[in-house]
């Protein structure tokens, strides 16, 4: 007697969520059983049976089969690389919650930019709000992952009632809320409060993409949502939920994508670049870049610099020099026919001080990798970023003031160096940014070569005592 088939739960996993799928797509194939199932996709009834569960990693050829089978339009070929295409990436521990940090905002003493803990690795997530994750809602032909924790925006006990059809008033609410966080990320970073904002911002969002929405109204709707995914994936970055931001930014690309909102779509590849470059995998970052510079006739010439930016990046963790020097001159001469009224609101913020600390760290990389690669140019953008950034941008201010001083200490005089690392802790006081604390680290490391000098002493002491390292 055949036995009943085991009760799916798709809101426990990404593989979870993409097994129950294929199951319930089955059936409603007319498929009661597995067996002729697999029989139709040349695949034997075990792996079906086991991805249905979600304790396989289904094969990506079947993922197109199971399209073309079920004809569902692409489905799981998108949702495929949403559910098990950052796998092979994971670190063992990846998938485990890590020790929650100390709250980012309370305790800290003396200007601190975090409260305790060790450095952060920058695979790990700390999650100020607890994200275990559902998967991949097909939606209006889009696959994305969404949170499990679809929680309190408004109250710790519920999130808000989603509304029966999307009208002008939840795009209002996406727009105003991705404008506040914004500008709040921008003055103090991505921790604390402004974390929780983000990611229970995000979390709505998503649902609110499983409603119904009219089509005049879809494109202003993805556009809102993508701007979110943006902003929200930019504080979860800042402060190491990668897996997180990673998700936030996927979401802004595919809307910006089903939106044709090429200037989000830009931007979305943008963050995807910067982030990969920063955990490491700068042949991803690159290669983000690279297609966020598809058609970039549509692109205005300061997004276009932006995304030279990126690459520039991305060339100089790989230390590569000559292709470090050519994305640099191609920002630059973008960036020379850069036109501030062609350019959407969200790009106000790469002005010439934003062009120059982006291009700094590109050179920055290759001044401390390779000690005979001039640093003079890295320092001046530097200089010039740190002077350039008003009120409004004092997390990128602090960042730049930061990395100057480690450039300085490392190839320069380090008794200068100690006087800008100090200024630069006097502009990072109160701001909640794990990027920025590892910065600090960095600069604490280069003092630490120069042991014989008092004041890179006392400028470690304060360092140690800021991030609470």
């Amino acid at each position: 007697m055949p036995q009943p088939e085991k009760v799916l739960d798709p809101t426990s996993s990404p593989e979870a969520w993409f097994g129950n799928e294929i199951r319930h797509r089955r059936k409603a194939a007319g498929y009661r059983h597995a067996g002729p199932f697999a029989t139709d996709l040349q695949v034997s009834v075990d792996v079906i049976l086991k991805v249905e569960r979600g304790i396989y990693r289904c094969p990506e050829d079947l993922a197109l089969r199971l399209d073309d089978l079920l004809e569902t339009g692409g489905l799981f070929t998108r949702a495929w690389g949403m559910a098990f295409g950052d796998a092979d990436k994971r670190a063992p521990h990846a998938d485990r919650t890590p020790p929650r940090p100390a709250d980012l905002t309370d305790g800290r003493t003396g200007g601190s930019i975090l409260g305790g803990g060790s450095p952060s690795a920058a695979t790990r997530s700390p999650d100020p709000v607890p994200v275990d994750r559902r998967t991949l809602l097909a939606i209006g032909g889009l696959a994305i992952a969404a949170p499990l924790d679809l929680a309190r925006l408004l109250t710790p006990a519920t999130a808000p009632p989603l509304p029966e059809r999307i009208t002008p008033t939840e795009i209002r609410r996406l727009q105003d809320i991705a404008h506040g966080l914004h500008g709040w990320d921008n003055r103090h970073g991505g921790g604390g409060l402004i974390g929780q904002l983000s990611s229970s911002s995000i979390q709505w969002a998503i649902r609110l993409l499983s409603v119904d929405c009219p089509p005049q109204l879809r494109p202003d709707f993805l556009a809102a949502v993508a701007r979110l995914g943006l902003v929200a994936g930019a504080s979860q970055f800042d402060v190491h939920c990668h897996d997180e931001a990673r998700l936030a930014f996927k979401v802004a690309v595919e809307c910006a994508e089903e939106g044709k909102h090429w200037h989000l779509r830009a931007k979305g590849y943008s963050f995807l670049a910067r982030q990969a470059v920063w955990i490491g995998e700068a042949d991803d970052g690159l290669t983000h870049a690279e297609k966020g510079l598809v058609r970039s006739d549509r692109l205005t010439a300061t997004e276009r610099a932006m995304l030279h930016t990126a690459r520039a990046r991305a060339f100089g963790k790989l230390r590569d020099v000559q292709g470090t020097l050519a994305a640099v001159g191609a920002a630059d001469d973008a960036f020379t026919q850069r036109r501030p009224e062609e350019d959407p609101p969200w790009m106000a913020y790469y002005d010439e001080a934003q062009h120059n600390g982006d291009t700094a760290h590109a050179l920055f990389d290759l001044a401390v990798g390779i000690d005979t690669h001039d640093s003079t140019e890295a320092v001046t953008r530097f200089q010039r970023a740190v002077r350039g950034h008003g009120p409004g941008f004092e997390r990128s201010k602090a960042m730049s003031c930061t990395k100057l001083a480690s450039l300085v200490m490392h190839r320069g005089d380090p008794s200068e160096a100690v006087v800008i690392g100090n200024k630069a802790l006097d502009l990072g006081a109160g701001i909640t940014s794990l990027r920025a604390a590892d910065d600090l680290r960095e600069l604490s490391r280069f003092a630490s070569r120069h042991p014989r000098l008092p004041e890179t002493a006392i400028l470690r002491e304060r360092i140690a005592a800021t991030v609470h390292a």
